[in-house]
């Protein structure tokens, strides 16, 4: 984590300190009085609802060693030290970049409609393999939370793997702009955030984006499968010495695919480059194969060797509520995949279950998929038209968006194997009772229906 001085901090913003010694060090930063770090930088921030200028005091007395003040506030509480600044969301982000720019650390961006985190994890564990790694923790990846990761890490870090998100143009242009990161990674493009932007050609140009900050020389890693990236590319200026590489299903990508092969826990595949033996990941899914690709591309660019790269990717630690293969108390298989759903993401979950073999009856519980603006019931119809009768035994579906997916469902699969609800416990109580130990059941929605609820009533 960052550790200066005030006076060096102050010297980063522009600033001065007041209240105390410019000599005192601080240890990293904190937003969030509900975990202050003793010894760290209180960053005030302010939001609609809050204004963290508020707790100021409260962080100091719970350990803080100096706040940031924004000086529209009035004068800072009497006794804690401050630095004064304009904007402290701006004084953050600067600190961010300004901390970035004293490291020799190496920055690896990801963005995508789908797939960042997992592609981060994947990233993080090729690198991982043969040198100190540092990954966005959870979901740290906007205006906010990217900044807190560049402060988060230590001096000695080689490689940060960071994801950046965003919900419309000119977001992802800051992050990159403040990592400057040496490669990047589009994962894919997808109908998410349809509302804000309005087209999928509108989001790859906001995924693009992330060239903005890219250093000359760096690298792009990018689905080729993909046109509308190559289309936004077109319309940018790149840095000097941009290269670039493709991957995907498709052969004409530089890394892709030559066989897959799924099994309970996992997927073993084999790529159309020379040097590697059979590759594993402990993730199941095609898409998370194609993921993977990505991270081997990530990992050949610096040095990681094929024996490290396979061993990295074997020993894959993944953020939760992706695709988690669980077995509930009965015997019950069930695939938690309630972080988040997207049109993409939905048809890549189903297509996995459709595709497992080994279990009896196959459930999909499917909620409703938000943030898809005015063509959000035909996005849902085109789910539950997919659903196969011969691979899937019941859908049940959770939300008003929910039975348009059920609507279209009942058109192919047996009526009495269509469930819609907008009760949720009502949903789990009936699940429960139908699924037998030999079952599997697919949990699949965006992160306002919280399905994981009913993923803990099936695992009891």
């Amino acid at each position: 984590m960052i550790q200066r001085t005030l006076e060096q901090v102050a010297q980063m913003l522009g600033s001065e300190v007041r209240g105390t010694e410019a000599a005192l060090s601080i240890a990293g930063v904190s937003t969030d009085t509900r975990s202050i770090p003793a010894g760290s930088l209180f960053i005030p921030l302010i939001g609609e609802k809050f204004d963290g200028h508020a707790y100021a005091e409260e962080a100091y007395h719970k350990g803080a060693a100096a706040v940031l003040w924004q000086e529209d506030h009035g004068e800072a509480p009497e006794g804690v030290p401050y630095i004064p600044v304009s904007d402290t969301l701006a004084a953050l982000q600067q600190l961010a970049k300004a901390y970035r720019k004293q490291l020799t650390v190496r920055i690896i961006g990801i963005t995508g409609s789908n797939g960042k985190t997992t592609t981060k994890d994947l990233v993080a564990a090729v690198l991982g393999s043969t040198y100190k790694v540092h990954k966005t923790k959870g979901n740290l990846n906007n205006h906010i939370g990217l900044p807190v990761t560049l402060l988060q890490l230590e001096e000695t870090t080689e490689f940060a793997v960071v994801e950046m998100g965003m919900s419309g143009r000119g977001e992802i242009e800051l992050l990159s702009d403040l990592a400057e990161p040496d490669a990047s990674i589009i994962t894919m493009i997808g109908e998410s955030h349809m509302l804000q932007l309005g087209s999928r050609e509108e989001i790859a140009r906001a995924k693009v984006e992330i060239v903005s900050g890219m250093p000359s020389g760096s690298l792009l890693v990018y689905n080729g499968d993909e046109p509308l990236i190559e289309m936004a590319l077109a319309e940018r200026s790149l840095p000097e010495g941009f290269r670039h590489l493709r991957f995907g299903h498709s052969e004409d990508n530089a890394k892709h695919p030559t066989a897959i092969r799924m099994d309970a826990d996992g997927a073993h595949f084999q790529i159309n480059s020379s040097g590697y033996p059979e590759l594993y990941i402990p993730l199941l899914g095609t898409h998370n194969v194609i993921n993977a690709l990505a991270a081997i591309a990530i990992g050949e660019a610096f040095g990681v060797q094929p024996e490290a790269i396979a061993a990295g990717l074997r020993s894959l630690e993944m953020t939760s509520m992706r695709i988690e293969k669980l077995t509930a108390a009965s015997g019950l298989t069930v695939l938690n995949d309630a972080y988040n759903a997207s049109p993409a993401s939905m048809r890549a979950a189903i297509t996995l279950t459709e595709q497992l073999g080994g279990f009896g009856r196959k459930f999909l519980v499917l909620g409703d998929m938000l943030e898809l603006g005015e063509h959000e019931e035909q996005f849902h119809r085109e789910i539950g038209a997919m659903v196969s009768p011969e691979r899937v035994d019941y859908v049940f579906t959770f939300g008003r968006l929910g039975r348009f997916i059920a609507e279209e469902a009942a058109v192919r699969l047996p009526k009495d194997r269509v469930l819609a609800f907008e009760d949720k416990e009502l949903l789990a109580s009936e699940l429960a009772a139908m699924a037998q130990p030999e079952d599997i059941v697919l949990v699949k929605g965006s992160r306002g229906m919280r399905l994981e609820q009913v993923v803990n009533a099936l695992l009891l």
